[in-house]
């Protein structure tokens, strides 16, 4: 079975209670062709660089990537020792990916909010470390750091890859980031818009705006899939976004930020007491479909396989060099994975297996 190394999806999508199945995901994930797989991480039973080493053991050709993980809660020489072991133990399949995570959750851990002045500080300490250089007497967004290094004989090469939403976070992105990973449920136009915004920062930067892998995020949710599954997978995630960044989503998106007020306002959604691909119900579920329009669902990849297959085709089409299907298992993606193989453009193949490589 051929390769697609331009498709990845979500290790343990969602919520998960067992992270064993991690392993037999990226063996099916390898063995259907799936290019990468993406690691998120919440503080639970999801710790990401565990993670990431299970999918290295497993998995002899499939890319690897965080996406993402926060540098406010690990020192940063903890962090560069992180990627420098899963680049060697992968064989430079690793892919760092970091982001800005949640402001609420950081203020009642303690930790201090991500901003992009530390996004940028900590991205240079830590390449410098992998190049082998000490970082000394550094005074910087990202703390206080007497004396850093790994070892004088390094000279690592591993990709960083932002996950970015808001426009000036793109720019950021295109400045300094090797890959940038994008969100779910984002428009075509927004995602074309959002593409053309991470170039134009790498071209301001003086860097080759083709050298960004921009990975696109769609929710894909095949009609093979039952319906509770469809409802959750489907529903119950965009609920789930709403709930926790619903302002940032429907600004980027130009969706009416009124429909959003309504959404909150109900008296199921208001005080809910957790996720709703979590915990929801069906009812609880089809409760919240009928608060969000049809148009904001159909920010995904839904129906036939061949209708997915075609979904997949315009996030390419809007200028993505790749596309996580997310929300679904490998073994969830497998008809969808056939249907593409059989209108898959020429030349796709020639993307790098490493996530973070163009």
């Amino acid at each position: 079975m051929d390769d697609l190394p331009e498709l990845g999806f979500y290790g343990l999508a969602g919520h998960s209670a067992t992270p064993r199945d991690l392993l037999a995901e990226v063996a099916e994930g390898e063995r259907l062709g799936l290019g990468s797989v993406f690691l998120s991480e919440r503080f639970a039973t999801k710790e990401a660089a565990t993670l990431s080493g299970a999918a290295a053991a497993v998995g002899e050709r499939i890319g690897i990537a965080t996406a993402a993980t926060n540098h406010n809660t690990r020192h940063p020489l903890l962090t560069a020792t992180f990627a420098t072991t899963m680049h060697r133990l992968s064989g430079g399949r690793f892919a760092l990916g970091l982001g800005r995570g949640f402001d609420m959750l950081f203020d009642v851990m303690g930790v201090p909010r991500v901003t992009t002045a530390q996004l940028e500080d900590v991205t240079g300490i830590l390449r410098r470390l992998w190049r082998g250089e000490a970082v000394a007497g550094h005074d910087g967004p990202a703390g206080k750091f007497p004396y850093l290094i790994q070892d004088p004989s390094f000279d690592e090469d591993i990709p960083i890859i932002l996950t970015a939403m808001g426009e000036r976070t793109l720019e950021f992105a295109g400045r300094v980031a090797d890959g940038v990973v994008l969100h779910t449920f984002f428009t075509d136009e927004t995602l074309a818009k959002s593409v053309a915004t991470i170039r134009r920062g790498a071209l301001e930067a003086g860097r080759d705006p083709a050298s960004v892998r921009v990975w696109s995020v769609l929710a894909t949710v095949g009609d093979h899939l039952d319906d509770d599954l469809r409802l959750r997978k489907l529903v119950g995630r965009l609920a789930t976004y709403l709930q926790g960044y619903g302002d940032l989503l429907v600004r980027v998106n130009g969706w009416d930020p009124a429909v959003l007020a309504r959404f909150r306002a109900d008296d199921l959604v208001t005080g809910y007491p957790g996720a709703f691909d979590a915990i929801g119900t069906t009812d609880d579920l089809l409760h919240v479909a009928g608060l969000i329009p049809d148009k904001w669902l159909a920010a995904s990849a839904t129906g036939s396989p061949d209708q997915c297959a075609a979904r997949v085709l315009d996030q390419f089409t809007a200028g993505a060099d790749g596309v996580i299907l997310h929300g679904a298992a490998p073994a969830e993606l497998a008809p969808i994975l056939d249907a593409y193989r059989r209108v898959r453009p020429p030349g796709r193949a020639a993307h790098s297996r490493n996530p973070g490589r163009p």
